[in-house]
């Protein structure tokens, strides 16, 4: 079983909030079996050790070429075919679609569709042929597909309007996922901006981090006055989990904290955790045309669901990350 640190192999930091839930919470994933796609990347880390801590057995994919160790299978999701032999071997129970390309500045634009889309298909083609009828399939979109929605606080009822292929790519997703929505019981959700230990400085916040952590002088960022609304991966994990035990079908939840940042503040708050002041350099080249400005989400219609969400502080998150 998926449950130790050594296997999963990220960044580290437990949560107390989410072992005082885990301990009041009943056993929901006991005797079942949960699937994991892209377990070893940032998000399906945290993703795991929730599932496992509320009983799940974990299973997870990674792509081929990496280690493997206990109930961790290699799959290409491109190759239909050997998609169709993972499911077959795990009967899931419980699914969180966690793989695909997830950064918005990947130059490959036609690898972001066969992944994030074909890879996605394979996926529900072979859950809709098992034997074993999986209770709830969550997939991952993305808060992206808003772009520069025109209202302050984004819903789930605000008009897609991408502005990069990352998140048109998410979008053909989501309707490609309607599909199968009579056959499996789909449920998509559409993460903000999140972050935490184990991420890739490639990530705005991760990389920010590194800096103050190894007391750089200066950093290069784009237009500081973009606005996100950053979660706490903890926090994310947390409400997959209870999407998952909650099953809602055929609906799109965004997960986010419902408070939003400039990188001005967010460099305000990580300057007063780490003890000193770093120059900010503004490099043309970070500054993408097509960038959305400001991205605020609403995550009632999720709390009305799972319950309340409980988003830890930004600065709480970014002290976790700058002392763990």
């Amino acid at each position: 079983m998926l449950a130790s640190k050594s296997d999963l192999n990220p960044g580290s930091g437990a949560d107390p909030h989410t072992d005082l839930q885990l301990e009041t919470d009943l056993r929901e994933g006991e005797g079942k079996r949960a699937l994991v796609t892209g377990l070893r990347g940032f998000t399906g880390y945290y993703v795991a050790r929730e599932l496992a801590a509320a009983g799940y057995r974990v299973f997870g994919t990674v792509r081929p070429g990496n280690d493997l160790g206990t109930d961790v299978l290699a799959v290409d999701l491109c190759d239909r075919a050997a998609v169709g032999a993972m499911v077959e071997q795990v009967q899931p129970d419980v699914v969180v679609h966690l793989a695909g390309i997830a950064f918005v500045a990947h130059t490959d634009a036609e690898q972001i569709y066969r992944v994030n889309v074909v890879g996605t298909r394979n996926l529900l083609e072979a859950l809709a042929g098992a034997r074993h009828k999986a209770s709830s399939v969550q997939l991952a979109s993305s808060a992206n597909i808003y772009g520069n929605a025109d209202v302050a606080v984004i819903d789930e009822n605000v008009a897609p309007a991408p502005a990069n292929d990352y998140a048109v790519s998410k979008l053909a997703m989501e309707y490609m996922a309607r599909l199968w929505m009579d056959k499996l019981p789909i449920v998509i959700v559409r993460p903000f901006n999140y972050t935490g230990q184990g991420q890739s400085d490639n990530f705005l916040l991760a990389k920010i981090v590194a800096h103050f952590r190894r007391r750089e002088r200066s950093i290069e960022l784009g237009n500081l006055a973009i606005s996100r609304d950053f979660s706490d991966v903890r926090m994310v994990a947390r409400s997959y989990r209870r999407l998952l035990a909650a099953a809602p079908r055929g609906e799109a939840f965004n997960i986010c904290s419902g408070r939003s940042n400039s990188l001005a503040e967010v460099i305000d708050l990580a300057s007063g955790i780490a003890g000193y002041r770093i120059e900010v350099q503004v490099n043309p080249a970070f500054v993408r045309a097509n960038d959305v400005l400001t991205l605020s989400g609403s995550n009632a219609k999720l709390a009305g669901v799972i319950g309340p969400l409980d988003p830890p502080p930004l600065a709480e998150t970014l002290r976790w990350m700058l002392q763990g």
